[in-house]
């Protein structure tokens, strides 16, 4: 057994296709994403199986899913991708224009909407060989984080503890988008008519449950007749209905220009929150991730610095 083990694991590669499948649950996937063909990729996920003795993964339903015992192994088999990265890497500069090379981003699905399109542009005009792979945030990012499974992450996560860094990006307030021909709201938005109205619920895992606890901390309990999991639909609801959504300004600001939407603030008092940038400490010296930080705090920090509002 540990003859076939050390002959499987000199070849780093395939670490980096069992990477490959346990990110993506899909072993054509991985081959795609790795530039290998279908047959070649069943030829090292054999060598792997055969070398830890378990199937590592299993087809179902919903794809490849892994073993238990690959449950295990993926932690400290991307430990040793990381620190061989590290110690083939010269300490150089990152060039985004002569590497290939994926970078995981975690967001909320607004950001998808107001963050994600300028990166993109950006990162498409300078580096071609560079693939972006966007997640949600979600309880699971700080331990993605920390195992290199996702590089940066852009939003609100307080709490994270020690080993993380966190650059402030801006700042974020409250309002609220109404229709612009709402038939008992003009130009003014009043407490009274915020507590009479109906409201469309964002069930958003930054957002909603700060929204949340604040107005229930005022006494405010709003008349939820519609929840969404998320802003998808949301300018052709609120273009369409009387219903009232109150979400995040630069995410309020977007809707707004795509249909008959006007923006109010809010006028109940919600603390505002600061966008950041998160990434752990493992990954502080890495010089594409450097890079990736760097980028995304470049294009996203407004002229007036992390305190000002977005326009």
């Amino acid at each position: 057994m540990l003859a076939d083990l050390g002959e499987a694991l000199r070849d780093t590669r395939l670490l980096v296709l069992f990477d490959e499948i346990y990110r993506t649950g899909s072993m054509t996937h991985a081959a795609e994403r790795l530039g290998l063909s279908q047959p070649t990729a069943s030829i090292w996920l054999a060598k792997l199986r055969r070398a830890w003795r378990d199937p590592l993964f299993v087809r179902t339903s919903e794809g490849m899913q892994p073993t238990p015992r690959a449950a295990v192994l993926i932690g400290p088999s991307r430990e040793a991708l990381a620190l061989l990265r590290r110690l083939a890497d010269d300490g150089g500069a990152f060039d985004p224009a002569a590497v290939e090379r994926s970078f995981r981003i975690a967001m909320t699905d607004a950001s998808h909407i107001t963050l994600l399109p300028q990166i993109l542009a950006h990162v498409r005009s300078v580096g071609p060989g560079i693939r972006l792979e966007v997640v949600s945030i979600s309880a699971e990012t700080g331990r993605m984080l920390e195992s290199g499974g996702v590089d940066t992450a852009l939003g609100y996560l307080p709490g994270l503890g020690a080993g993380y860094h966190e650059q402030p990006v801006y700042r974020q307030d409250f309002v609220c988008l109404v229709n612009e021909h709402h038939p008992r709201i003009g130009a003014t938005f009043t407490v009274r008519a915020y507590r009479e109205e109906a409201h469309i619920g964002i069930l958003s895992f930054t957002s909603y449950p700060m929204l949340q606890n604040s107005l229930r901390r005022q006494g405010i309990e709003r008349r939820i007749l519609l929840e969404l999991p998320g802003f998808l639909g949301l300018a052709s609801i609120v273009a369409t209905t009387d219903l009232i959504a109150t979400v995040p300004r630069t995410i309020g600001e977007t809707v707004a220009a795509m249909g008959a939407i006007r923006v109010h603030p809010c006028p109940v008092k919600v603390p505002s929150f600061t966008v950041s940038q998160y990434w752990h400490s493992r990954y502080h010296q890495d010089p594409g991730s450097r890079w990736l930080r760097g980028l995304c705090a470049k294009l996203l920090t407004p002229p007036g610095g992390p305190r000002a509002f977005p326009a």
